[in-house]
């Protein structure tokens, strides 16, 4: 089934008009607790003094595209999976709920598509703006750079996931941009690979800030870890993963109520704010009787084994016009001042992703310790004696009740996985029994037609079409 662009948006805006509002408009004036320069400051004098350098790499970490990234790169996208959805009625958020996302649907192309470019303009400004720089020294020069480089890995990391091949743009060249067609996602996948191991090898292992609130060393060793992992290099994400689990500054968080407070000693990475009220806790949260903007699905709710304790303390159930509903219960605070930010990358995951990396390398001892010491800390038995096939089995199982509600993990992890039916993912076999109209093409987005109208040179995603 093809999905149809609505004609009457053929005069939509170009997607490069929409980028340079966004990128333009002052996102780095301030930032929590780094000593960030009150005052904007322009593209040219950016780079002169280290306080100015600073001030535009902070200006990533608070820019306008990422508060929207961080939100919908997890509830919107989510709900294409069976993770979390959005709690109203809307045409937009229905679609990627169904799986028949329009070419013309506005969230796509704004949210997911528009702000991610965004993002990725101002981090090439940066890159840009540091390798022109004749008079920043080299260790602060080199962690300025690590933590761009690492931001750009981190934004295609999604964009490849997302939809495939997409333009993959290295420069702040706007004719260029504009007129880019797609690169092939292989290209992609080398560059997010390049720039990560460029960035380990500039990183401090010190976090440049309080509340791990910038990119260090271990940060980009945890991405990468994940991009090895989604590219089947078991050896290579098994080796990374362990020497982020070495680091003796990081450890599981033994109270799962505290998790994600900003001083858990599991975080690698989170997005600072002001409040210490995060964007989930101020969306995924609500006061009783109404519900707040993201809610679990059902079946996520109600997907844990008797005993865990994430069930007791990850997830909230509550009753809302006499209907039973199941929150995401992680992040604690709603309103007001918190203790809470926004966490990207925490230590459960790299334990996964060894367990994973171990156990396709056949390693299933190895992989048995990292997965139990998840399921310990969730208050449940160890396994033992597992076949390869069913600890895999294990192991996604611990995947879907540990990272669920946190940067679409769920959706990008079924459609990674090999499905168990001789189908195309691991998606096909969970998600066409309960997606009325899902289709294996799913698993891509379509490109949003405003940007093919306003760049021809880019092609559409098999599945969907932009006639009428």
């Amino acid at each position: 089934m093809n999905r149809l662009f609505d004609h009457k948006n053929k005069y939509a805006a170009p997607w490069i008009a929409i980028l340079l509002l966004l990128v333009l408009t002052p996102g780095c004036s301030k930032f929590v607790d780094l000593d960030a320069p009150s005052t904007s400051i322009g593209v040219k004098e950016a780079f002169n003094t280290q306080s100015a350098a600073t001030s535009a790499v902070l200006g990533l970490y608070n820019s306008t595209a990422l508060r929207y990234i961080s939100l919908y790169y997890t509830g919107v996208t989510g709900s294409s999976a069976d993770d979390v959805r959005y709690s109203a009625s809307s045409t937009d958020y229905d679609q990627f709920a169904a799986n028949a996302v329009a070419v013309d649907n506005a969230m796509n192309n704004n949210n997911i598509w528009a702000y991610g470019y965004s993002q990725l303009f101002q981090i090439n400004q940066v890159i840009e703006g540091l390798n022109g720089s004749a008079v920043l020294g080299t260790d602060f020069k080199n962690q300025l750079m690590g933590e761009a480089l690492t931001w750009r890995a981190f934004m295609y990391f999604y964009l490849v996931n997302f939809y495939g091949d997409v333009p993959l743009i290295l420069s702040t060249d706007i004719d260029q941009a504009a007129h880019m067609a797609r690169t092939p996602k292989a290209q992609v996948w080398a560059q997010i690979e390049t720039d990560l191991t460029k960035a380990v090898g500039l990183l401090s292992a010190d976090y440049p800030s309080a509340d791990r609130a910038r990119i260090n060393q271990d940060a980009a060793r945890a991405l990468l870890a994940r991009v090895y992992l989604f590219e089947k290099k078991w050896q290579q994400a098994a080796s990374v993963a362990s020497e982020v689990l070495q680091a003796s500054a990081y450890q599981l968080n033994m109270d799962l109520n505290t998790t994600f407070t900003k001083d858990s000693k599991e975080i690698i990475w989170q997005i600072a704010n002001v409040t210490g009220i995060s964007t989930y806790g101020s969306n995924f949260l609500a006061p009783d009787g109404v519900l707040p903007a993201y809610i679990l699905y059902s079946s996520m709710g109600e997907a844990f084994e008797p005993g865990d304790k994430r069930r007791e303390d990850w997830v909230m159930e509550a009753t809302v016009s006499d209907k039973q509903y199941y929150y995401v219960h992680k992040y604690k605070d709603r309103a007001g001042t918190g203790d809470e930010y926004s966490v990207v990358l925490r230590l459960a995951e790299v334990y996964l992703i060894r367990a994973e990396a171990r156990a396709e390398q056949k390693n299933l001892s190895g992989s048995l310790e990292d997965l139990n010491a998840i399921r310990l800390r969730a208050g449940l038995e160890p396994l033992d004696g597992l076949t390869q096939s069913a600890l895999m089995l294990a192991i996604q199982q611990e995947y879907k009740v540990e990272m669920f509600g946190e940067w679409s993990h769920r959706w990008l992890d079924l459609k990674r996985w090999p499905s168990l039916q001789g189908k195309a993912s691991r998606a096909d076999d969970l998600l066409a029994p309960v997606k009325d109209d899902w289709q294996s093409t799913d698993v891509l987005y379509p490109i949003p037609a405003q940007q093919i109208l306003a760049n021809p040179a880019l092609t559409q995603n098999p599945g969907y079409s932009n006639s009428h």
